[in-house]
């Protein structure tokens, strides 16, 4: 397999586990069609081709995609954050002899740094499905992206692609491809252990080799909002959908039902909230929860003899 069609495998992957309905997604491809259609031919020039296949704005290849169609998919070492140092790390390893077929960052770099804003629509979907109207969920998702978008305008978004550039690094990175992963492996595994307290959430976390790693690491789950023996009620996992949404969300899930929330990381003003309306909030961990998403991903690519080791926050467990 080439490095660019592993990457795409990832990407479609990230497709068949997405939470949204799939003419949901669907649309976000026909949605992007049509406006590149509609563009003067002097302006299709900086249109981003790859929405027209890939419905996800937080996953790009971030340099070398036309060599990467014709280089051999090997060995990809993969980070949680790349940044210059991991690209410079990756040419060490190849200068003492290690096989290196690309690099991929989990976090949007690049490419995919200003518009990974977008990707939080998946939320609208989200949490109308466990009972929020619509047109609510999508004016407070509306307004946080446009927060979030302000604040990655002023990122130096190409600074390690430039590096890998520079030193022939082949370069892309997937993230909500992974967190849709994450996300469907953590809602299954609720579903199937169904923890009445949330200690029993916790305990059904740590049975995962990700979270066990991480809690040797001292950073197991915790319950940030809540006690050990609070019954849990309707749970919902929050994994996917770019970054955190809108803290007047909690208000609006307490209110369709929604005992607990379990999240890789929430703000500070998220917890305020939750505890505001009575919901219980259990912090699943921001490195556990990438590295099993991204693990779900490399599991994929192993069965195509694709090896990955981790680097920069990122523990590979297989499940093959």
């Amino acid at each position: 397999m080439k490095v660019y069609d592993a990457y795409k495998l990832a990407i479609e992957t990230g497709i068949k586990n997405d939470p949204r309905p799939k003419e949901e997604v669907e649309l976000v491809l026909k949605n992007a069609k049509e406006e590149y259609e509609k563009l003067p031919d002097e302006k299709k020039e900086f249109f981003d081709q790859e929405r027209l296949w890939n419905p996800y704005a937080d996953s790009r290849f971030s340099w070398g995609a036309d060599l990467a169609k014709e280089a051999e998919a090997e060995r990809f070492m993969w980070g949680i954050d790349i940044g210059t140092g991991e690209i410079m790390l990756a040419d060490r390893l190849r200068e003492k002899g290690q096989k290196i077929s690309a690099v991929a960052a989990h976090h949007p770099i690049g490419i995919s740094k200003t518009p990974f804003p977008e990707v939080m629509w998946m939320q609208t979907d989200m949490f109308h499905d466990v009972g929020i109207p619509i047109n609510i969920v999508e004016g407070l998702i509306k307004t946080r992206m446009d927060e979030v978008s302000r604040n990655v305008m002023g990122s130096n978004y190409n600074q390690p692609v430039d590096a890998a550039k520079l030193l022939d690094v082949l370069m892309f990175n997937i993230h909500s491809p992974a967190d849709n992963m994450v996300q469907l492996y953590l809602e299954s595994l609720i579903e199937k252990e169904q923890p009445k307290y949330l200690e029993d959430v916790v305990e059904t976390l740590l049975k995962e080799p990700e979270f066990r790693q991480a809690s040797k690491y001292n950073d197991p789950p915790k319950i940030m909002a809540g006690g050990k023996k609070n019954r849990c009620g309707k749970i919902i996992a929050k994994m996917t959908g770019g970054t955190s949404g809108p803290k007047e969300i909690y208000e609006k899930l307490a209110a369709a039902g929604v005992g607990t929330v379990v999240g890789m990381h929430f703000p500070e003003n998220h917890l305020e909230e939750a505890k505001k309306h009575n919901i219980n909030m259990i912090i699943s961990g921001h490195m556990a929860s990438d590295s099993l998403g991204i693990n779900r991903i490399c599991d994929v690519w192993e069965k195509k003899g694709i090896e990955v080791f981790g680097c920069s926050g990122f523990m590979r467990f297989s499940r093959n």
